[in-house]
């Protein structure tokens, strides 16, 4: 009764990387079917088209605030 050590590892390698394989398959299927229900029941909402208008009091204040800090830091 003489067991060939070489097919042996070959059967348990192809045992394992089988087993893996198919894992990875079931699990690539079941994140494509949750991403599917998700976005279903829960789609994003879109975005808006009307263009957002920033003030130009909003870029003074944020300048000045600039220009403080930055001579704040160089005063030590």
């Amino acid at each position: 009764m003489e067991t060939n050590l070489i097919l042996e590892g070959f059967k348990f390698m192809g045992l394992g990387m089988g087993t893996v394989l198919l894992f990875l398959v079931v699990l690539i299927f079941l994140m494509n079917a949750m991403s599917k229900i998700v976005n279903k029941y829960f789609p994003e909402p879109q975005a808006s088209l009307d263009p957002v208008v920033e003030s130009k009091s909003d870029n003074k204040k944020i300048i000045a605030a600039i220009t403080a800090a930055i001579s704040h830091h160089r005063q030590g």
